[in-house]
């Protein structure tokens, strides 16, 4: 069948791309998203005759019905079920946007496919229970799974939620649980050194780790080196906040980095009960500049997201307003066996 895809919260075209990788007939019908910045992304990519700066909640069954979409594809805000966050679920107004969603989807007669990603622990949310309840009352079939892209070969921990819901025909494994393996999925590895674009004696200067930050946070930073096969999930605050926003990049091997760092604490243990010199201060830097520490560019996200080499960014676009955007995108890969999943028959 021809598949007519309507893609909402469609950000920079993450679901765009996953559709494409998944290798089915059809096409986007409409793209809907409020961000102007991740809709000038999309438009680069895929022209502007498909994506709106829309907002969600002014959508109708009647304006659904007359796009002819069979394909629901969204990744709805995280916000409200984020860790970092206060976790309102659907008291959160970014949660409206979901709730209305719930109430269309019964409406649309035509949708026969639904996949919806959002962050890990969605699964307990109220707005979960909202979805689901939507999502049986249209008589779909459903499943749901909590996976990350190490187990699709990408050297990227980026735990998510995904339901997938479709009518006239069940799945074929078994219901009433959440999946954390794709039936039938086999696990393999990917360095890092596979994904990287900058030869390491020329780095910019925009991608090096500042000084401030290499003498006061290197410690709490994830260090990544050339032969790993993991990386931290990367967020919107990635070069901006040091903990927890993603994975920093030295071409050293393990063992180089860690001797030097063993050098660094040995510095920091003898001077711990005096403030320390400025000589001592630029002993330590000078220790520290030697591990090359580096953030991966955008192009390098992009890739451990899974983002193909055609992608790319409007010649305005900031470093800062890339990692953002890509810190809200999805991982096309992972999204992408979904559909082929969703849609097999």
């Amino acid at each position: 069948m021809d598949f007519r895809v309507l893609e909402l919260f469609s950000g920079i075209g993450g679901m765009h791309y996953a559709f494409k990788y998944a290798e089915l007939e059809g096409e986007i019908v409409a793209a809907m998203d409020v961000n102007t910045v991740a809709n000038a992304v999309y438009a680069h990519n895929y022209g502007s005759n498909v994506v709106k700066t829309r907002n969600i909640q002014s959508l109708s069954a009647k304006e659904v019905g007359k796009l002819r979409a069979n394909l629901l594809l969204m990744s709805p805000p995280c916000q409200p079920h984020t860790r970092q966050g206060l976790q309102r679920d659907t008291e959160d107004k970014r949660s409206d946007a979901l709730t209305h969603l719930c109430g269309l989807i019964p409406e649309c007669k035509d949708l026969e496919y639904v996949l919806m990603e959002n962050v890990k622990g969605f699964e307990s949310s109220q707005a979960r229970n909202q979805f689901i309840e939507a999502l049986e009352k249209a008589e779909f079939h459903w499943r749901e799974f909590i996976l990350t892209p190490t187990q699709f070969n990408v050297p990227n921990t980026r735990y998510r939620y995904y339901c997938i819901a479709r009518k006239n025909k069940d799945f074929p494994f078994a219901s009433g649980k959440i999946w954390e393996e794709m039936p039938g999925s086999k696990t393999e590895e990917q360095t890092l050194s596979e994904i990287s674009e900058i030869v390491d004696e020329n780095v910019p200067s925009d991608f090096l780790v500042p000084d401030d930050v290499l003498t006061k946070r290197v410690l709490v930073m994830d260090i990544i080196h050339p032969t790993q096969s993991r990386s931290m999930c990367f967020t919107k605050g990635y070069t901006h906040y040091t903990e927890g926003t993603g994975s920093a990049f030295t071409p050293l091997s393990m063992a180089e980095s860690h001797r030097i760092f063993e050098l660094v604490k040995e510095i920091d243990e003898n001077n711990k009960e005096t403030v320390k010199s400025e000589e001592v201060l630029q002993q330590r830097l000078d220790l520290l500049h030697q591990v090359k520490l580096r953030y991966f560019t955008p192009r390098e996200v992009a890739r451990l997201m899974s983002f193909p080499e055609e992608f790319e960014f409007p010649a305005e676009t900031t470093n800062r307003q890339k990692y953002r955007l890509l810190g809200n995108s999805i991982n096309v890969k992972v999204v992408g066996e979904l559909i082929k999943l969703l849609t097999s028959r």
